[in-house]
């Protein structure tokens, strides 16, 4: 059995084992009557499925306000050193990337160096190659981009990348650039929502070209900086965090195999090359909640941006019927850049993240002040099956324990 780190029933023991970093203890006046019970259902469903599935390691946290107020760890964040996953854990978080790429494409509009309904030529010229047949390229929009609907295939770079020499991806732009001329806009830009990778790397660009830093410098400068993410970085893991670098594992024929502590997401980093440990994340979560100070809607982001980058904007339909059925009737949309699920009168927004054989998610209510965040090393197939642990987490999660905070949150304004 795998080993496991478990943070205990009580709540107060669950903070009380995490040492670093200093994070406030909820007052348990705080809690809304039946949390302890809940997460302790949720974590014991998340320590069985990762046993049953063999997931190396994980872990899964839950954020009130500015205030971690429950963490669980699972298994080991490096096998051969049999080094365990702990508060410290570093975790690469893929797509996730989007979100904070999309927050600075807003931090720009907001500062007048940008409009969402501007034309993406008019910023990436190159884009002029692009084969479109169903009018002008100068039709797509930077919102477009940001909404994953302007018309881009899904994978950056679809031709090769199966062997073990490749590049994990391209690493210049001159090498997207040679590909325009044949790339293609695959439906009339605006018309519906479809995954594109390709796009954000675009708002990458844009960033880069109104900036002139990098894009690494500008969102550490701009967003993790402010947001006291200080142990957050993209792509190569500095020599100083490596002790607290997650491996991550595939799981092929029945061997859980080492993919190694560090990949270069090349020309993609604005689209997911985001390394940092939980609590780092916790900040970016807190702000997203918005119950942090308000001088970092200032410096970061006005609220109101924000919340405007979590209106629909077009649904995002089921692509399988296990898709639909994990919904348990709960509408998704895409915004700009987060995805949006409504039920009645609640609203989460979200992300996923998958790149190597790591695997994430958020997930915040805004009218409940919480959020809920887990990562994964491991995959593989048929096992482990990282999308049902998914389904399993986020069911609790939006069904059993975000009704309780926002019920506690109603009560108050009546």
């Amino acid at each position: 059995m795998p080993f496991v780190m478990k943070c205990g029933r009580a709540l107060l023991a669950c903070i009380a084992l995490s040492a670093w970093p200093s994070l406030p203890l909820p007052a348990q006046s705080r809690l809304p009557a039946g949390f302890v019970p809940a997460w302790r259902e949720l974590t014991q469903e998340f320590h069985r499925r990762m046993n049953a599935e063999g997931v190396v390691g994980g872990s899964v946290w839950f954020v009130h306000g500015d205030t971690a107020i429950a963490r669980e760890f699972h298994g080991y964040a490096d096998l051969a050193s049999r080094r365990p996953i702990n508060e410290r854990t570093i975790y690469h978080w893929a797509s996730i990337t989007k979100t904070f790429t999309s927050i600075a494409i807003m931090q720009l509009r907001d500062r007048g160096r940008l409009k969402l309904d501007d034309s993406v030529v008019h910023y990436i010229p190159e884009l002029r190659a692009v084969h479109d047949s169903f009018g002008s390229i100068e039709a797509v929009t930077i919102r477009q981009l940001m909404s994953h609907a302007a018309g881009f295939r899904d994978p950056t770079w679809p031709w090769g990348g199966d062997q073990p020499w490749h590049p994990h991806e391209p690493t210049e732009w001159s090498q997207l650039v040679a590909m325009m001329p044949y790339t293609e806009i695959l439906f009339p830009p605006g018309s519906r929502f479809s995954y594109s990778n390709l796009g954000i790397i675009f708002l990458g660009r844009i960033i880069e070209q109104l900036s002139g830093d990098d894009y690494e410098v500008y969102v550490d400068k701009n967003i993790l900086k402010p947001l006291g993410m200080y142990r957050s970085y993209f792509d190569r893991t500095p020599y100083l965090l490596l002790p607290d670098r997650s491996n991550n594992y595939s799981v092929k024929g029945g061997r859980t195999i080492a993919n190694g502590l560090d990949f270069d997401t090349g020309i993609t980093t604005s689209n997911g090359g985001l390394n940092a440990p939980i609590p780092d994340m916790v900040k970016y979560l807190s702000f997203l909640i918005g119950d942090g100070d308000r001088r970092l809607y200032d410096g970061v982001l006005r609220r109101s941006s924000l919340e405007e980058m979590w209106r629909p904007v077009l649904p995002v339909e089921p692509t399988t019927a296990a898709d639909s059925a994990n919904r348990d009737g709960w509408r998704e949309s895409i915004g700009l850049a987060y995805f949006v699920y409504q039920r009645g009168d609640a609203t989460i927004v979200g992300h996923t993240g998958e790149q190597k054989s790591f695997r994430s998610f958020f997930y915040v209510d805004p009218v409940a002040h919480a959020a809920g965040i887990a990562s994964f090393n491991t995959t593989g197939e048929p096992k482990p099956d990282i999308d049902g642990i998914f389904a399993a987490l986020r069911g609790r999660l939006f069904d059993a324990i975000f009704p309780l905070f926002r019920r506690e949150v109603r009560a108050a304004q009546r």
